[in-house]
């Protein structure tokens, strides 16, 4: 496993909420917006948040976004845990034991961004992304 982070979902605050973290912790911070109508990274300066990570010393340390248009933000589904594993092996396995007595959210599939990903919500009610670079 290479790393286990918090990932926080906001309702369209995202961005300042991670500026505000990012002066807190003196960190570094990547914003990706929204893509726009037409598919293209936005650059309206208030578009809404899809990924955003605080680094320290090249490190991921937080990850958030907004939440997709017309999801609810509220205490309880405001954070996921983020899993990035080493192998396929180790995702698919992580994912099985986990699931098992949960509910699965997004099954494991490959992903723009050269990585395979699934999401679901343990049998505790945690919620979890599991995340894999396919370039291994």
């Amino acid at each position: 496993m290479k790393s286990v982070l918090a990932f926080l979902h906001f309702e369209g605050n995202c961005r300042r909420a991670m500026h505000f973290y990012q002066q807190c912790l003196g960190t570094e911070l990547q914003l990706t917006p929204y893509p726009d109508a037409e598919g293209q990274p936005s650059s309206d300066a208030d578009a809404m948040i899809m990924h955003s990570q605080l680094n320290y010393k090249g490190q991921p340390i937080l990850m958030a976004s907004d939440s997709a248009p017309g999801g609810k933000v509220h205490a309880g589904n405001n954070f996921t845990v983020s899993v990035d594993c080493e192998s396929l092996a180790e995702l698919e396995q992580f994912f099985a034991v986990f699931a098992d007595g949960g509910t699965i959210r997004l099954p494991l599939s490959d992903m723009p961004w050269g990585a395979r990903f699934g999401m679901l919500t343990d049998k505790f009610g945690i919620q979890w992304f599991f995340n894999c670079a396919l370039t291994q």
